[in-house]
């Protein structure tokens, strides 16, 4: 039986933006005022440090840029980081969780991002990556720089998310604006921090803390994460369909998720029977013994809307009940309400790090990759 539980809210978080994309996804979160996280920019270029708008700014590898950036150098980005390694050690102090946004293929996110995992990694944080790669047409160098980081990247963390460009424009309307699309790409970002810092920040009856966070992500294998929002008397269906059933997704099998982390956040009008719903669409999906966690956060703000939140790791695990078989390509399409792919927080293909196993290549395959214009987001500064 569900009892409600006291918020355990002594988790700290922290998200470092490194390089000029993930300085930009940044900054995208401090407009959209997250709580409870604490937010920073990492880059070689000084000048673009000074036009951003974060909490905190870190300067790194001063005397080997002078201020410049990496110049698309991966090892001049590896190296400003490591010249800086004390100054980026005092900025993780104290955290239990890290998030790294960084863009693939370019100088400063490349080449510095694994560098601020491997400080991470040697301090016992929980860190997750969100990247990007670069789009097809960007070049094969650029490209081979983005793989090279993925792999070097892949060794330090704990979850990585990966963001396909060319799939993330397939679903979306190819007469978007450009000032949309960048807004799109941010949102994904946005989403993946969003959605786990709600998990353990937001009062509620049932509260998840940090503890449940890092039970499921520690789980090894293949993992997703969804979030769907939606409103009116279906909102809890609609929404948990949404969380585990983007476009982005429909390749993949979610049968047999051995860890299943859930939020639901809704209005002080959130109904019982609604939350058996959203426990029902985990139950299809999940293996009988899996690691379930589920937890609500009441929000007033959210009026009529209810939003769901889904991690799920352990995707397609061998010793999965070949009974209780889920895939969002079976979804029904009946009442699903029309999605505005601009604004949606798109579900995320996530690689847990499994230190004897890491198999890149399977990365590229299966799971995601979107906008590496996230590095040149000048658009969105008013």
């Amino acid at each position: 039986m569900f009892e409600p539980i006291e918020l355990s809210n002594d988790a700290i978080i922290k998200v470092l933006g490194i390089g000029g994309g993930g300085g930009n996804a940044v900054e995208h979160m401090v407009r959209e005022k997250i709580e409870g996280v604490e937010f920073f920019a990492i880059n070689t270029d000084a000048q673009a440090l000074k036009k951003i708008e974060v909490g905190q700014t870190i300067q790194i590898g001063s005397n080997i840029t002078k201020g410049l950036g990496a110049g698309s150098n991966p090892e001049i980005g590896k190296h400003a980081a490591e010249e800086d390694r004390e100054t980026i050690n005092a900025a993780l102090e104290g955290a239990d969780m890290v998030f790294i946004a960084a863009g693939m293929g370019g100088g400063t996110g490349t080449g510095a991002a694994p560098v601020v995992a491997s400080i991470a990694k040697e301090m016992g944080i929980l860190t997750v990556a969100v990247i990007t790669k670069p789009f097809i047409f960007e070049g094969k160098k650029r490209m081979i720089f983005a793989d090279q980081g993925i792999l070097e990247l892949s060794k330090y963390v704990d979850s990585l998310i990966i963001i396909p460009n060319d799939k993330l424009l397939k679903v979306l309307n190819r007469g978007i604006s450009l000032l949309d699309a960048f807004s799109a790409a941010n949102n994904v970002l946005r989403g993946a921090v969003q959605g786990i810092a709600e998990l353990i920040t937001k009062p509620g009856l049932m509260n998840v803390d940090f503890a449940d966070v890092r039970t499921v992500m520690s789980e090894m294998g293949y993992a997703m994460m969804g979030t769907g929002l939606s409103s009116g008397d279906n909102r809890a269906e609609e929404a948990s369909e949404i969380a585990i059933s983007s476009p982005l997704l429909e390749d993949i099998d979610l049968s047999g998720a051995r860890g299943v982390l859930v939020n639901i956040t809704a209005g002080i009008d959130l109904r019982l029977d609604e939350f058996e719903t959203v426990g029902n669409t985990v139950r299809s999906f999940s293996s009988d013994n899996a690691t379930v966690v589920i937890g609500t956060s009441l929000d007033p703000d959210m009026n009529d809307s209810l939003r769901v939140t889904v991690v799920a790791t352990g995707i397609g695990s061998e010793n999965q009940n070949k009974n209780n078989i889920f895939s969002n390509k079976n979804i029904s399409n009946k009442e699903k309400k029309s999605t505005d792919y601009r604004y949606q927080n798109f579900n995320l293909g996530i690689k847990k790090n499994n230190q004897k196993n890491i198999e890149i290549k399977k990365i590229k395959s299966n799971y995601l990759d979107i906008p590496s214009f996230l590095r040149k987001n000048n658009i969105l500064k008013k």
